[in-house]
């Protein structure tokens, strides 16, 4: 499934559902899995041919700063994709989308606005060929995250192809036209989704980004924070979703 290809149907969020079903997460934390990681985006990257200009390792800085979140997504207990999930805020503005895009961003933070900023999505293309609804579910830690923390938008710096998804499927809207990124060598756009104003939307339409609390403080606590931090984290949207989903099974 391309980026731009959304269904809308009930069959298809009860899939989507029924491919959670198989999915763990895990906060990335150890050197091992760093490194698993970091394959995982070179052999994504590479396909795609969006490879960024002059990269070195497929990890960086920015990976380790204190408001982002790593993860892992496991498929059958097999790493299948990862996403960044950077909590951004007028006084800790480290984010992805900042070096690509500084002025919007500045702009969001300095009316006192919050972010979360998902970056580094990768997806195994041989496991993607599998399961064609991966991204779905690499990027519901994103939609977590700005629940968890109660942001005000969800960014999206994505290659301009990819645009109508995220319109048609967190209905965002353009901040920043298509434009030549130094760092990459190729066009990106700058899109945004209004959390408050989509979310219920976005929540009937595809209960797979639902959320129980407690699975959202086991992705976003500190360890130091939880009795015992969990190795992987068993996705909760059927539970949260329970009633959604009965009407779509109806």
């Amino acid at each position: 499934m391309q980026q731009n290809d959304v269904p809308n149907s009930k069959s298809f969020s009860v899939k989507l559902l029924d491919a959670l079903d198989h999915v763990e997460y895990r906060r990335i934390e150890s050197h091992e899995d760093y490194e698993d990681i970091a394959r995982l985006r070179y052999k994504a990257y590479k396909m795609q041919n969006v490879l960024p200009v002059g990269a070195s390792s497929m990890l960086d800085e920015i990976d380790f700063d204190s408001h982002a979140y790593v993860f892992g997504i496991y498929f059958y207990e097999e790493l299948a994709g990862t996403i960044r999930v950077h909590h951004v805020t007028p006084d800790h503005r480290v984010c992805q989308s900042s070096g690509v895009f500084p002025q919007a961003v500045t702009q969001f933070l300095d009316a006192g606005m919050t972010l979360i900023d998902p970056a580094r999505f990768a997806v195994d293309p041989a496991i993607v060929g599998e399961l064609p609804l991966l991204p779905y579910v690499t990027l519901r830690p994103s939609i977590m995250g700005a629940i968890h923390f109660g942001t005000d938008r969800v960014l999206q710096h994505i290659r301009p192809p990819h645009a109508a998804f995220y319109r048609r499927v967190f209905a965002a809207k353009v901040v920043v036209p298509p434009t030549i990124a130094k760092s990459y060598g190729f066009e990106l756009t700058l899109l945004a989704s209004n959390v408050r104003d989509v979310r219920s939307t976005v929540m009937r339409r595809f209960p797979i980004f639902q959320s129980e609390a407690y699975e959202r403080r086991l992705m976003f606590e500190s360890a130091a924070q939880l009795a015992v931090p969990p190795l992987t984290i068993l996705p909760t949207a059927r539970l949260a979703s329970k009633p959604a989903v009965q009407l779509l099974l109806s």
